[in-house]
C-alpha cells in the first residue's frame, strides 16, 4: 500500500530551507526511498508550508527516516522553522490520476471501441494535433481527429495494449502497442490480412480537464515493412 507523510511547518527563512532540501536530494542519492515529493505554500499565510512525500510503502518511509542524512537535515530544518513541524502518517486508500483515466478513454473506447461521438467529451475544440505522417505539423480541431480515427477503424480490427502511463503535471504519457488486423485501405495498400504490431508513444497535454494538445509518435516504417511495402 503506498503511504504518504505529510509534514506542516512555519518558517521565514524560505529560501534557507529550499537549499537545504536540494542538498539532501543530492545527499541521498541512490539511498533514499521516497517516490514523489510535492511542497506547497499557504495562501493566506506566506511562512506557512505543506510538503507531502510519498512512499511505495511505510516501511519504505521508515527505511528514508533512518538514513543519517534524513537525520542530519531533519535537525536543521528544524532549527530554520518557527516551532517544531507536525507529521501526519497517511496510507493511501486512493490515487485517482483522473488525466491519465481521460486518456485510457481516448484509446480504449474512442478508437478501439468506435464511440465517436465521446471524442467531443474528451477533447478540446480547438485540440491541435501532432502527427508524424501528416503533412501539416499541426492540425487545429475535432472533426480532423474524427476523421483519423475512422481511417484507422476502416483499415484494421485492432486493439490497443497500453504498456505505461507517465503523468506529470498537465501531461501524460501513454507508451501503447496497437495490434491487429489489416482489413482495409490503409496508405493505399488494400487489405491484405497480415497480422501486424505497432508501438508508440502518445503525450496529451490537458486543460480543464479536456485533451488540449497530442503529439505522436509511433514505428510507422515497421507497420509499412509488416504490410509489404517496404523490404
Amino acid at each position: 500500500m503506498t503511504f504518504a507523510q505529510v509534514i506542516d511547518f512555519k518558517t521565514e527563512r524560505f529560501s534557507d530551507l529550499d537549499r537545504l532540501m536540494d542538498r539532501w536530494v543530492e545527499q541521498t542519492k541512490g539511498k533514499r526511498t521516497a517516490s514523489h515529493s510535492l511542497l506547497g505554500k499557504d495562501r493566506a499565510d506566506a511562512n506557512h508550508f505543506v510538503e507531502v512525500i510519498e512512499f511505495p510503502s511505510y516501511e519504505e518511509a521508515m527505511t528514508n527516516s533512518k538514513l543519517p542524512e534524513t537525520d542530519r537535515i531533519f535537525a536543521e530544518m528544524v532549527a530554520l522553522c518557527d516551532g517544531a513541524p507536525t507529521f501526519t502518517d497517511l496510507d493511501v486508500v486512493r490515487n485517482d490520476q483522473l488525466n491519465a483515466t481521460t486518456a485510457r478513454r481516448f484509446f480504449h473506447e474512442i478508437v478501439a471501441g468506435g464511440n465517436l461521438d465521446a471524442i467531443d467529451e474528451v477533447f478540446a475544440a480547438d485540440y491541435a494535433d501532432h502527427d508524424i505522417i501528416k503533412e501539416q505539423d499541426t492540425v487545429v480541431g475535432r472533426d480532423e481527429l474524427r476523421s483519423d480515427v475512422t481511417g484507422w477503424r476502416s483499415a484494421f480490427d485492432f486493439a490497443f495494449d497500453l504498456d505505461r502511463q507517465i503523468c506529470e503535471g498537465d501531461d501524460v504519457v501513454t507508451l501503447w502497442t496497437f495490434t491487429g488486423t489489416h482489413t482495409g485501405d490503409f496508405q493505399g495498400i488494400p487489405a491484405t490480412g497480415k497480422q501486424v504490431t505497432m508501438t508508440g508513444t502518445t503525450i496529451f497535454r490537458f486543460k480543464n480537464d479536456t485533451i488540449q494538445e497530442g503529439w505522436w509518435h509511433y514505428d510507422i516504417m515497421g507497420l509499412m515493412k509488416q504490410l509489404g511495402l517496404m523490404g
